[in-house]
């Protein structure tokens, strides 16, 4: 069986690889999942990657996509029972990994960078945030249309990453909108389908297929 499924190189904590994770979930896509640890990278994930980021998806043929949005869409081609792609939002997600994720980083690890200002990173990273809420304010509980669509789940993980940087400033911040929606996401079946812990991957380990189990069959999920 394992042969036959998709090889997924994931990390855990990563949003990039939580998106991705998302997408074949809600697709009911089954893959031979592996924990990968970012200092000790797998040499058979970069053979295939050599960018060296997770997530990387081997698909059976042996094609490689080692992108996360191309993963997502990938995925839901296949399968897509909540119609994420109905309404793409590709404008706000490109805006997600663009300005936003930079000033995120910034702020979130200022001293990998030379002469950063964490708070003004962070007012940066709020036009986006407020961005969202008034999109939310307009859209109710999703960013591009009445229901959460590909966008919302291609950002959230990055919104999540931010709102834990301080998290007591966060629960003061004027984004009750996007703090609503972002709980929303976290307190969701599908969140805790995606999280659950694992042990790293390393050559040799038995195959672990996941298949994305309901709520009542997961370990703890943080």
């Amino acid at each position: 069986m394992s042969e036959q499924l998709p090889i997924l190189y994931s990390f855990r904590r990563c949003p990039y690889a939580m998106r991705a994770r998302l997408a074949l979930a809600i697709a009911g896509q089954a893959v031979e999942l592996r924990e990968v640890l970012l200092r000790d990278k797998p040499i058979g994930m970069l053979a295939k990657s050599p960018k060296g980021t997770v997530p990387v998806l081997v698909l059976p043929d042996g094609a490689v996509i080692d992108e996360s949005l191309a993963i997502m869409r990938w995925a839901l081609q296949r399968n897509d029972p909540d119609a994420w792609l109905d309404v793409d939002g590709a404008a706000l997600i490109a805006a997600n990994d663009g300005a936003f994720k930079q000033a995120l980083d910034r702020y979130k690890y200022p001293n990998r960078y030379d002469d950063v200002d964490p708070a003004a990173q962070r007012d940066t990273a709020c036009q986006f945030i407020s961005q969202l809420d008034q999109a939310l304010q307009t859209h109710g509980d999703a960013l591009v249309a009445a229901r959460p669509t590909l966008a919302d789940y291609a950002i959230f993980p990055f919104v999540r990453q931010f709102a834990a940087v301080d998290r007591d400033w966060w629960a003061a911040a004027p984004y009750a909108a996007v703090r609503h929606w972002l709980r929303a996401h976290l307190d969701s079946t599908l969140f805790a389908r995606i999280m659950r812990k694992r042990e790293p991957w390393a050559p040799g380990d038995a195959v672990e297929i996941e298949h994305w189990p309901v709520p009542q069959d997961l370990e703890q999920a943080a």
